[in-house]
């Protein structure tokens, strides 16, 4: 796991080193323990490394080959690497690594762009190609890694994180996007791939790639498409059941045993994260470290989740580690928090992982997560109640889903954001987009694809990634996925959702686990907003810097300021809570 960065030029002129070294720097907490530069006219590379497979310096990057005129920098893992490293010597190639980083740098000597297709991982590299002056680009299928870029006059430029390119160059167009604004404040803070809130920073999109040549033509190609239709065969529950208990353990031991160094769980208490660690007991793993986070209580909601936790620990004699985090924590650690995201990010639970990832990276540098489950699997309220709505059109999706409808969008923001229904319309295209047997079945493609990338994957990545710790994720195996995408919603939905995962579990995790109903990670205190919470919100929302920035109409801002507790979206988040952390994350990342 790593950081990446870099800059091509199209005037053919030579990339500013200092340029580099700023962006490197905006990078190191991805990359702790060394880093390197690469710089071949008009190409510069970047790179921070976290050293997880093959410790030794002969994986350093960035790689080259100077026979061919390739070289890569690469953030990820390559957990079929092994495999195409064989193949790859029988077609007579020699390495002098044992890691995944030298696997791809042959694979695209061997076979050019179609090489990314042949990857099974998370990842987001780049590769230069000397011989054709051309830079590639490319991103994970389900986006677990970020991958962003910037073009403007005679350059691009490319990073893991928007930080770094805000440090290269103070030229990026800041004003904000008004259609991916739109996009934020109706699904929860996901901004879909290309599009980020700032016109001058854009993502290269999951399961795609770019070509961008020395003269500055850009080409995107999509490499998969997650299809959602039923197997040729005839299956029941219990072949459901196997086939998915097979494919999720071949999941989660792959991401133990691609490492050279010790692997932990994330564990919250779900079903999800549960199986996890019952998966690697059943599969011998030895001294597994687990890390729980929990909060305070309010009146109306539990901050912890503990008891199941501790009784999955239990069973499976794991080395358990407990953080409570008082309220008294959470304010003046929040600002940290936002300043680590390469994005806005309206869950509550990011300054819990951003706290957890803090203690759990003194432990070990490496652990499995459970997200993607429920998108995967079906486990959330709203998928049932979209499976049966008879709602004609994109209400069906939004009526349950969207956080705001277009026309409190439009009392929520400055008329100068104001746009047409953009939200709306982009969802029904991804959904039209999907090959499926069944309304449901698109829906859960379009979450698996795009909607959870920049929500909890995206989270996920940015929280552990602050303290150089590497999160794999399980669920968003592409084995496994597709396998659930042709599974039909009766596998899913019954027994409060995930009813495939919970019937695999019976007998298997504790029944205090299996027989729980469906939980939200829990942090109260930006969910009841009051007190010392609801005087740190307001102070952001009236400030000078909020009052300059005037993005919002001022009497949405007061409406919402004088009963915070009655202004909840559809999926139970804060409204106000959402106003005060796009402020912040401005606060935190754009310097005026």
């Amino acid at each position: 796991m790593c950081g990446i960065c870099g800059e091509l030029r199209f005037d053919n002129t030579a990339p500013e080193q200092q340029k580099i070294e700023r962006m490197k720097e905006k990078l190191h907490k991805r990359g702790p323990d060394n880093g390197g530069s690469y710089f071949a006219r008009p190409l510069a590379f970047g790179h921070r490394r976290l050293a997880i497979i093959d410790l030794t310096d002969r994986a350093a990057q960035p790689m080259t080959d100077e026979q061919s005129g390739i070289a890569l920098v690469f953030n990820g893992t390559i957990y079929n690497y092994p495999d195409l490293r064989k193949e790859l010597q029988d077609l007579g190639h020699s390495f002098k690594s044992t890691g995944d980083t030298e696997v791809i740098l042959r694979c695209y000597i061997q076979w050019g762009e179609n090489c990314i297709a042949r990857l099974q991982g998370m990842f987001a590299f780049a590769i230069w190609d000397s011989n054709k002056q051309s830079l590639l680009l490319a991103r994970d299928r389900c986006g677990i890694k970020p991958l962003y870029y910037s073009r403007s006059g005679q350059r691009l430029l490319f990073a893991s994180n928007t930080q770094a390119l805000l440090a290269a160059d103070r030229d990026i167009d800041l004003a904000i996007d008004p259609t991916a604004l739109h996009h934020l404040f109706t699904l929860h803070a996901v901004v879909p791939a290309p599009r980020t809130i700032l016109n001058g920073i854009r993502k290269v999109k999951p399961a795609h790639y770019m070509l961008i040549d020395s003269s500055g033509k850009m080409q995107e190609k999509r490499y998969w498409s997650l299809k959602a239709k039923r197997p040729d065969r005839e299956m029941t529950e219990q072949d459901w059941v196997r086939a998915v208990h097979d494919e999720l353990r071949r999941a989660v031991e792959k991401r133990v045993k691609i490492a050279d160094v010790p692997v932990g769980v994330l564990l919250s208490g779900g079903i999800d994260s549960s199986l996890l660690v019952g998966l690697l007991a059943e599969a011998g793993q030895k001294g597994l470290k687990t890390f729980s986070v929990g909060f305070e209580d309010a009146p109306e909601e539990r901050g912890h989740e503990f008891e199941y936790s501790d009784a999955v620990a239990q069973k499976f004699a794991t080395e358990h580690h407990q953080l409570m985090v008082p309220n008294n924590q959470v304010l003046p650690r929040l600002p940290e928090a936002f300043a680590n995201m390469a994005e806005p990010m309206f869950g509550q639970d990011a300054v819990a992982f951003y706290l957890l990832s803090e203690a759990v990276s003194k432990e070990v540098k490496v652990v499995q997560s459970g997200q993607g489950a429920d998108e995967v699997f079906g486990g959330y309220f709203w998928y049932p109640r979209m499976h049966h709505s008879i709602t004609p059109g994109i209400r069906r999706f939004s009526d349950e889903y969207f956080d705001r409808d277009h026309e409190e969008y439009l009392e929520t923001v400055a008329s100068r954001f104001h746009v047409e229904d953009v939200t709306s319309q982009l969802i029904q295209d991804l959904l039209d987009e999907v090959e499926a047997d069944e309304y449901l079945d698109r829906v859960l493609a379009v979450d698996v694809t795009t909607l959870i990338v920049d929500d909890p994957v995206k989270r996920v990545d940015n929280m552990t990634m602050a303290w150089g710790l590497e999160a794999r994720v399980p669920f968003l195996d592409t084995q496994l996925v597709e396998l659930a995408a042709s599974m039909p919603p009766e596998m899913k939905l019954p027994n409060g959702g995930k009813h495939v995962l919970k019937e695999l579990s019976r007998g298997f995790l504790p029944d205090i686990v299996v027989n729980r109903s469906k939980a939200y990670f829990p942090m109260p205190a930006l969910k009841y907003v009051r007190g010392e919470f609801l005087s740190f919100m307001q102070e952001i929302l009236l400030s000078d810097s909020a009052t300059q920035r005037g993005l919002y109409n001022p009497a949405y801002v007061e409406k919402l300021l004088a009963a915070p507790e009655d202004y909840h979206t559809r999926l139970q988040g804060s409204k106000l809570w959402h106003l005060a952390a796009l402020e912040l994350w401005f606060q935190q990342n754009i310097k005026s």
